[in-house]
Order: C-alpha cells, then sequence, then structure tokens
C-alpha cells in the first residue's frame, strides 16, 4: 500500500510532468463528467467540440481547406450532429495531407505508427495532450475496477523481444511503477512457462494484454495443470482485439477474476471500455463517436455500422471524422452503473473480420470460428477467405485431432457459408501474430459490398 500511494502520489504524477503530459488534468476532468447528468454530459461534449473546431480551423491548414471546400463556418458546428456535414478522414488523407494536419503553433509532436495488422500501417503525429488523454482514459478506467497506477502488474502487449538501451530505461521506470512488461510477439511453449513461473512468483493484482495472448496463456496453463487464481489478480483488462465470448469465460475462471474489455488504439483514441456492471461505455466527454451505414448516414441503435470518431484531444494533429473501418453497434440501454456515459452494445471487429458467402451474405467471423470450436484437438487456428468460394486455414493441434477432422472442417464452412467451398488446410507448429503482436482468427481479403444488402445481410448476422 505504501509503494501504490507512493507511484499515484509521486511517482506517477513526476513522470507525466517530466513528459510535459497534462494527464492529472485531463483525469480531474473525466472524473467530474462521471457525475454529469446525460444531459449535462451532452452541452459539456457540444462546447469542447466548439472549441476543438475554431481551434482546428484557424490553426490547421487540412481544417480549414475542408471547410472551405464544404462551405462550413466553424459557427455551423455547434453539436456532434452537425460534424455530418463535413467529409469523413480515412487513412489515405491522413497519409496524404500529414504536414497540413499539424497545427501551425503545435507543441511537441511524436511519430507514431500503428502496427499495420490489416497491411497498411500508419504514419501520423501525436500531441502530448492527446496522449495524455489515453492514459487518463485508461486510468480513469481502471479505478472504475478498483485499481490504479501503483497496483503490481503485467503487461503482455506488443513489445520487442530484443532489448535496447532505450528498453533499460523503460524497464528501469516499468519497475519503479510496478509493471511487468512481457512481449506477446513470442508466445512459444518455454516462453509461455516462463511468463507463468514469473506470474506465480511476483503475482500481480491487473493484466493488460491482448484478448489472444492472455487467452493462450491460460490454456498453457490448464494443460500443464498450473493453478493461477493464486496470482492474486483482480482485474484482466483486454484490448487491441475482438474479446471472444470463450476466451472472456476461459480467462476469467482461470485467474478467478472478471476481464474488462475496451475499444480503441493510437489512431482512434480511446473510444470505450466495460464497466464493473457490464456497460461499454464511450468515452463521450473525450471522443464522438458516429456508427455509419454504406450509404454514409448514421445507423440506429442496434443495427452495425462503421465506428467514425473525432478525438477532442487531437487538435494539434487532428483526427476529425476517422474512420476506423471497425464496426460497432449502439445501445440504447442505460447501463446500472449511473455513469451518463452512452454505451456500444457490441464491437464486431474490422471489415476484414467479417467473411462474404457466395450469395452475398455477410456473416460475422463467429460463425466460422464456430465450425473449428467444434473439432477437437486444435489448439490455434486463422481462417483467410481467399475469393468467395476459396478459404484457407491454418492449424495448430495436438495428439487429440484426427485426420479425418479434415473433412469435417471442409463440410462445416461449407454449412455454413452455404455452398460449395474450396478449402486448403495447413498444418504449423505454431502461428506468428500479426507484425503489431495482435492476433486475429479470422481474416477475410474479399470486400464487402457497399449497398443497402450488405446493410440487411450484416443485421441478419
Amino acid at each position: 500500500m505504501i509503494h501504490r500511494w507512493l507511484v499515484w502520489n509521486v511517482l506517477f504524477p513526476l513522470q507525466e510532468r517530466v513528459k510535459g503530459h497534462p494527464t492529472f488534468r485531463i483525469l480531474k476532468e473525466m472524473e467530474a463528467a462521471d457525475l454529469l447528468s446525460p444531459g449535462e454530459l451532452d452541452e459539456l461534449r457540444s462546447a469542447k467540440l466548439r472549441q476543438f473546431i475554431a481551434y482546428t480551423q484557424s490553426n490547421v491548414p487540412y481544417v480549414r481547406d475542408v471547410m472551405q471546400q464544404s462551405g462550413i463556418e466553424p459557427s455551423d458546428i455547434r453539436e456532434p450532429a452537425d460534424l455530418r456535414r463535413l467529409p469523413l478522414m480515412r487513412k489515405a488523407e491522413v497519409r496524404k495531407h500529414r504536414e497540413q494536419l499539424r497545427s501551425r503553433i503545435a507543441g511537441k509532436l511524436t511519430p507514431y505508427s500503428t502496427g499495420g495488422s490489416t497491411g497498411e500501417p500508419l504514419l501520423f503525429d501525436l500531441p502530448r495532450e492527446r496522449s495524455a488523454s489515453w492514459i487518463a482514459c485508461r486510468q480513469r478506467v481502471m479505478r472504475w475496477w478498483g485499481v490504479s497506477v501503483g497496483d503490481a502488474e503485467f503487461a503482455l502487449w506488443g513489445a520487442p523481444v530484443e532489448v535496447t538501451r532505450q528498453d533499460h530505461i523503460r524497464n528501469l521506470r516499468d519497475r519503479l511503477l510496478a509493471t511487468r512488461l512481457l512481449s506477446a510477439f513470442d508466445m512459444s511453449e518455454p516462453v509461455m512457462s516462463r511468463y507463468l513461473d514469473l506470474l506465480l512468483e511476483r503475482g500481480c493484482r491487473t493484466i493488460f494484454a491482448y484478448p489472444s495472448s492472455i487467452y493462450l496463456l491460460c490454456l498453457h496453463a490448464r494443460k500443464h495443470g498450473i493453478n493461477l487464481r493464486r496470482v492474486g489478480v483482480k482485474t484482466v483488462f483486454v484490448t487491441g482485439e475482438i474479446l471472444y465470448p470463450h476466451q472472456r469465460e476461459l480467462i476469467a475462471e482461470t485467474l478467478n477474476c472478471p476481464v474488462s474489455n475496451a475499444y480503441g488504439g493510437r489512431d482512434s483514441g480511446f473510444v470505450s471500455a466495460e464497466c464493473p456492471q457490464g456497460g461499454m461505455h464511450i468515452m463521450a466527454d473525450a471522443t464522438i463517436v458516429e456508427l455509419l451505414g454504406p450509404d454514409g448516414r448514421p445507423v440506429p441503435d442496434g443495427e452495425p455500422g462503421e465506428i467514425v470518431v473525432t478525438d477532442l484531444y487531437s487538435r494539434e494533429a487532428p483526427f476529425l471524422r476517422y474512420a476506423t473501418g471497425d464496426v460497432g453497434v449502439f445501445s440504447s440501454r442505460k447501463c446500472v452503473c449511473g455513469r451518463p456515459l452512452p454505451l456500444l452494445e457490441k464491437i464486431q471487429g474490422r471489415t476484414t473480420d467479417f467473411v462474404v458467402a457466395p450469395d452475398g451474405t455477410i456473416l460475422h467471423a463467429l460463425s466460422v470460428i464456430y465450425v473449428l470450436r467444434e473439432v477437437e484437438g486444435i489448439e490455434q487456428y486463422r481462417i483467410r477467405q481467399k475469393k468467395v468460394d476459396r478459404f484457407h486455414v491454418q492449424l495448430v493441434c495436438n495428439g487429440k485431432y484426427r485426420p479425418e477432422s479434415e473433412a469435417k472442417i471442409r463440410e462445416g464452412l461449407c454449412q455454413r457459408l452455404r455452398a460449395p467451398l474450396e478449402v486448403t488446410i495447413e498444418y504449423l507448429q505454431a502461428l506468428p501474430p500479426e507484425p503489431s503482436g495482435k492476433f486475429r482468427h479470422v481474416i477475410s481479403e474479399v470486400p464487402l459490398r457497399n449497398d443497402a444488402q450488405q446493410t440487411e445481410a450484416a443485421g441478419r448476422n
């Protein structure tokens, strides 16, 4: 407890001050927003949006040009619904207009690159305030769960295996803050055994990880009869990938603690996170979220749409109506926790996490994942749709797998897509993660159709 107090009151504030991050100011604002009424929250975000638009129109060439071309004055953007008068920003615009997206009076901007899990790495600039808002959001959510920086934490993340001089400095900082970073790039059996030894030896109160990485670690513990319930984990925080129900169930049971899911990224910002009562709250005071159908119009609550974000803390290098390529569903529910933050009902993944049947029906990744989950002996899998009728399946299997299961896999996929398919199966010793350290179970190279039938089909599935 003494160390936790020291980290929260001395070491962590000192670190953020040295980095020039207004993290604690932003966190204070966020925790105040959690106590507002829904109407007061709407007024707050509209006021923040007006300030954001006024600043970027005056100081960011890209925003000024876009608004001029659209015939819009800053006074025309009064509330989030008015953003629809502006065009979407996609990765292509960020790449093409990187210099024009920098404020002429910006402070220090840090170059950052996404991992490129879709094959399209994105290089952009991170203002200090935006970095601080991401950290503040994470602390906000952790405090919902009764933990914070200073509590012993293991982070199973996209960290390099090689250690440089800079990494030594970072590791020293992490030790002072009671955080241990483990690389998600190498999840081989010997490495996972070493990770489990560390967990059992040191214990921790929180784990921060990709869903697939902590799921694999829990599977490894079960395989070798290792009891992780005595580690003392209070909450597992996962983000960076889709969290599937079977993953949540096994992680929670193995570690004897709840799993809190979050959605966001360095390009999209910290968008939403799950509270102890199960609500997937949108950080509405920090990020304006739109869900759009193929026609570019907002979708009703309960229907899937592409997630479009405007990060209100990104004004020095703005992400304004940034189309993420991810698909989500708004909820009309009110969370019993009492916070005014609106809810996402679900995150359905990237548009490339869906498969397209030969008849044009859009199917969620789970529809084909369940085919493999019914086959005994499969430890890891990746399904890649090359064409509407062609699939390549990569498998890592154990001794319980039977050769005749190949026919079951092919038959199951054909039944699920309701058409004859060409299915090739490849057996591997291990499946490598994406360059970012993340793992994607289903990847489709078939574009979704951009018409009303797509929306109707996706809603059915």
